[in-house]
């Protein structure tokens, strides 16, 4: 019932640790260990207070509502630029990770996604998917929908590593860089 409401209240269940700060950041007052995260759910960036020393980069936790084994304490939202250099260079890796354990949940986006407006599509705000991709993803959707990524892979020509350009296109809205966000939450805060 609780992971319901989680879901459907778009609140983060579970995410994976960008970076730890044992004693915080320099400019906190109070000294506290401080993580990073990445949620697995909307890729929403947070920062965290630990229970203990004993957590790693890359370290996936439960953040949701209820007993947290190594989070004591959800901060808040973070932006992009508000990321350590640690976390920023975990997060691409972080983000291929998180994509490919919901390689379904993925795939499915490209059997149901639709178009924004009359000009465009959102398939077309993956990187390196213009007109004739999208024409030939859309074809071959219509014969029938895609299984896996390999199968997308293998039935759209020339089409780059799918997860590769979902990742890419995580970032891009994680930086603020978009006017549409199709797989993130927008930041509350856009980075300048």
């Amino acid at each position: 019932m609780q992971e319901m409401e989680q879901k459907r209240e778009g609140l983060e269940e579970y995410a994976v640790v960008l970076d730890y700060l044992p004693t915080g950041r320099s400019s906190s007052i109070k000294s506290e260990p401080l993580v990073q995260l990445l949620g697995e759910q909307r890729f929403t960036l947070l920062e965290a207070v630990a229970k203990d020393s004993d957590i790693r980069t890359g370290t996936r936790v439960y953040i949701g509502k209820g007993e947290r084994d190594k989070i004591s304490l959800i901060k808040g939202r973070l932006s992009y630029s508000e990321l350590t250099e640690g976390a920023k260079n975990e997060l691409m890796p972080a983000i291929y990770a998180i994509i490919k354990q919901n390689e379904k949940h993925f795939v499915e986006l490209f059997n149901t996604a639709s178009p924004l407006n009359i000009r465009m599509h959102s398939l077309e705000l993956l990187p390196g998917i213009g007109k004739k991709h999208l024409a030939a993803i859309l074809d071959a959707r219509e014969d029938k929908s895609f299984e896996s990524f390999e199968d997308i892979t293998k039935r759209v020509s020339l089409l780059q590593d799918p997860v590769k350009l979902l990742a890419e296109r995580v970032i891009i809205e994680l930086k603020g860089d978009s006017r549409f966000y199709i797989l993130t939450r927008p930041s509350f805060h856009h980075d300048v």
